[in-house]
């Protein structure tokens, strides 16, 4: 049995509409990175809703950090904050409620919607993290090719093609067995 590794990448900002956009490149590199490319949009819109409602809603300040998490076929996408109140959760419930051309109140209900699960972790007076789940449609891995059959008459032997990883972004690092996660700063 193949073990896969956890891939973790953080980011630590302060949740300010400035930044928000560089998180969003940020977590596109990683899971292109990951080779995860069809999770982009989901993950990027969901970590979207997520500092929002940092920058929104948390006190006594604004910075968060941002993890994102590949272990097996889930990644998991997490916002923590220093403000222990809770999110409305009821909010997510009637979201049907909001009016059609309104310009905010969709943040959780958009990502129940885009993601496989999602919740909030207290702790305590500490704060709080809002996370989210997104299934892997494919294996994280590069996968070797299948063997090519040699031709009749020939003695060419099966060949297997593996992918080459695209260079690592600066901000994050794949963090294995050996190889300890870095953080990154935006702010």
């Amino acid at each position: 049995m193949t073990s896969h590794p956890s891939r973790h990448c953080t980011v630590e900002l302060q949740a300010l509409p400035s930044r928000i956009g560089q998180v969003r490149r940020i977590v596109s590199a990683q899971l292109r990175y990951w080779h995860l490319d069809p999770l982009i949009d989901r993950a990027t819109l969901g970590v979207t809703e997520l500092l929002s409602n940092v920058h929104r809603h948390a006190q006594p300040d604004k910075s968060c950090t941002v993890e994102i998490e590949l272990l097996l076929d889930r990644l998991t996408v997490s916002v923590r904050d220093h403000d222990p109140r809770l999110p409305m959760m009821e909010a997510v419930a009637h979201a049907a409620d909001i009016a059609p051309l309104a310009t905010c109140g969709r943040g959780l209900a958009m990502v129940a919607a885009v993601s496989e699960s999602w919740g909030v972790r207290p702790e305590g007076d500490n704060g709080k993290v809002v996370w989210f789940t997104l299934p892997t449609a494919s294996p994280a891995r590069p996968q070797p090719q299948p063997a090519r059959r040699p031709r009749r008459g020939t003695s060419e032997k099966p060949v297997h093609l593996f992918t080459e990883p695209a260079p690592e972004p600066a901000v994050c690092a794949t963090s294995g067995a050996h190889a300890p996660a870095r953080s990154a700063v935006v702010g």
